[in-house]
């Protein structure tokens, strides 16, 4: 079993599904992986329990009674960047990029198989894993990022970023000047498990910004390139 197979198993999975038959069959695959896991059935009972419990990961539906998934991610990112992912049977491009846009981190559509999701929890987990990243300290101008414990700064004041907004800065940073495809940095960051929309970058680009650019409207850091894609500059 190859080095940080074994991490990715025993971490707590909270699954929240108004649906008995989803949480159940999602329940019973994960641990039979190694997973520990969390049932929710709505986002209420999910935020107790993920305040409660500190999950490594949540896997999150979008409809539900009394709390969406939608509010559930407003609420919760408030206070944490704990990794999320969608399962929507929403076919809908704009719920996703809502979702991405509130700060999920992924996403996957009903019905998906069993395989799939644990290869989509794997490539989440790999992400917000502080130990995986071998980089230390990057700095350009008044940013700031310390790979070894996730953290990044701008102008001495921290900034928190969800772990694929994270990876998204890293992949971009540790190669200043490079022009990435959205396919490419999509494959950076989810490697060969990706099947996300290409223009779902777009939404975690804007997300990025909003948190590390003095002006997201005029950035100085990330920088468009028209009809390719994305990079990123060090003329600061």
């Amino acid at each position: 079993m190859p080095s940080g197979e074994t991490n990715m198993n025993n971490k707590l999975v909270l699954i929240v599904d108004d649906k008995f038959s989803v949480t159940r069959l999602v329940t019973d695959y994960l641990s039979s992986k190694g997973y520990r896991t969390l049932t929710a059935w709505d986002g209420n009972q999910a935020l107790t329990k993920a305040r409660i419990h500190h999950p490594d990961i949540i896997l999150l539906d979008i409809m539900m009674p009394h709390m969406d998934g939608f509010e559930f991610i407003k609420a919760y990112r408030k206070e944490s960047n704990t990794p999320i992912i969608l399962l929507t049977a929403r076919v809908e491009e704009t719920d996703k990029v809502i979702g991405l846009g509130l700060g999920a981190d992924d996403y996957v559509t009903k019905p998906f198989g069993m395989a799939e999701l644990a290869a989509r929890i794997k490539s989440v987990l790999r992400r917000s894993d502080s130990s995986q990243i071998q980089n230390k300290i990057i700095q350009f101008g008044s940013l700031r990022i310390d790979s070894e414990k996730f953290k990044v700064s701008l102008n001495d004041k921290e900034i928190t970023l969800t772990p694929t907004e994270f990876q998204l800065l890293l992949t971009l940073t540790k190669n200043p000047g490079r022009v990435f495809t959205r396919e490419q940095i999509l494959c950076e960051i989810q490697g060969d498990t990706y099947d996300s929309l290409e223009k779902t970058i777009n939404v975690h680009i804007r997300n990025l910004r909003v948190k590390i650019e003095e002006d997201p409207g005029n950035p100085k850091y990330i920088q468009t390139v028209f009809g390719v894609g994305y990079r990123f500059t060090t003329n600061t």
